[in-house]
């Protein structure tokens, strides 16, 4: 069983090297046109299977529409991928929607309300009292 910095090690060298794919040798308007970031990498433990999750700046919908091209065009990022890096075997990919961000936001923006509504009731509650 690899180790952990094994993994780790590999996994930096797939998010770099296919971070300068996907800014290089995609042809895809769609993926050029959207800032395409890979916010995570799971690497399976015999380095056979790889998960990569994207965030974008786009809207929900086009971000699938992304994400659903760069499925279509795994099995050509994955050889290019083979020219790059020197590995017994590249790993099979693929790509996910990473909604992680999109949660977090969510939530912040829901504090942020609460806090102003907290902020409002206190106002008005010290212009009750005066």
């Amino acid at each position: 069983m690899p180790n952990n910095y094994r993994l780790a090690k590999v996994s930096s060298l797939l998010k770099k090297e296919i971070t300068l794919i996907l800014q290089n040798d995609m042809e895809n308007d769609l993926i050029r046109d959207h800032f395409v970031n890979i916010s995570k990498i799971d690497l399976s433990g015999d380095l056979q299977h790889c998960k990569i999750y994207i965030t974008s700046t786009a809207q929900d919908k086009v971000r699938k529409e992304i994400v659903a091209n760069l499925n279509i065009a795994k099995s050509s990022i994955r050889h290019r991928l083979g020219k790059r890096i020197e590995m017994r075997r590249v790993p099979d990919i693929i790509f996910k929607d990473d909604v992680v961000l999109d949660k977090g936001l969510s939530v912040l923006k829901l504090l942020d309300e609460l806090k102003n509504k907290n902020q409002n009731n206190n106002f008005e509650d010290k212009d009750a009292n005066s």
